[in-house]
């Protein structure tokens, strides 16, 4: 009797260890069917990100597509005629100091395609440089110097509102010192001889679109000629408008 009450005992405490061991076993993992469908569920921002990359790329596309366009439409011309005011800082004789030149500025560019043309033009300057105290009474004479020039000019940089350019140019000036001496002659009062001689002109133009078809311009510019068997090292600027017309 004692060895049966022994025997019960151990097989209650043997099924009750089982339970709780079966419990635990079952709680630390999830039946098989849920796993599954944990893992076939995407997160949200994957399956949206292929749609917004796809819109993004559409407008980025579409306004390049707008920005080759408006640079087509001003860069496309067949002429550009400029006109404009300047200003030149000139040596007007062998031992003078500078003169502030004025100038006006007329040309003609003819492009070859959008970055490529060739420019043609003339221009005159004007000023009244200090001579010193002399028996003439004369202290500031007006001069006067032209120049027609032709040559390149290539745009390096263009966007649909502005580009910068480079040019270079070559040609013949005529020198006027003599004008307003009354008689004396300019190198007697230490200016420049009359004469003609070449022209050299290099410059960096930067141009701002109002539309296709007008822009401002803003010219730095280095200018060279040869009067008196020497040479002048100019500098200055020149802005003015730019009318463009023809298709190329």
């Amino acid at each position: 009797m004692y060895s049966f009450r022994r025997f019960a005992l151990l097989l209650a405490a043997g099924l009750a260890s089982a339970t709780v061991f079966f419990a635990q076993s079952s709680s630390s993992n999830p039946p098989e069917a849920q796993t599954p469908a944990q893992d076939q569920t995407p997160p949200a921002s994957a399956s949206q990100n292929p749609g917004a990359a796809s819109v993004q790329s559409r407008i980025r596309a579409r306004r390049e597509q707008r920005r080759v366009q408006s640079i087509r439409d001003a860069y496309s011309h067949l002429y550009d005629t400029y006109v404009g005011m300047g200003y030149l800082r000139f040596t007007p004789g062998p031992n003078l100091q500078r003169v502030t030149y004025y100038s006006w500025n007329a040309e003609l560019t003819r492009y070859y395609s959008t970055r490529l043309g060739v420019t043609v033009g003339g221009r005159g300057y004007y000023g009244t440089p200090f001579v010193g105290l002399n028996s003439a009474s004369i202290t500031r004479p007006a001069v006067s110097t032209y120049a027609v020039m032709g040559g390149p000019s290539y745009r390096f940089y263009l966007q649909p509102r502005y580009s910068i350019s480079g040019r270079v140019m070559g040609g013949w000036a005529l020198g006027n010192f003599s004008g307003d001496t009354n008689g004396f002659g300019g190198k007697t009062l230490g200016l420049w001889p009359d004469s003609n001689t070449y022209a050299v002109s290099g410059g960096l133009i930067g141009e701002y679109n109002i539309s296709p078809g007008i822009a401002l311009r803003l010219d730095g510019e280095y200018f060279g000629t040869g009067f008196g068997s020497t040479m002048q090292n100019s500098v200055g600027f020149t802005s003015g408008l730019i009318y463009r017309f023809g298709k190329q």
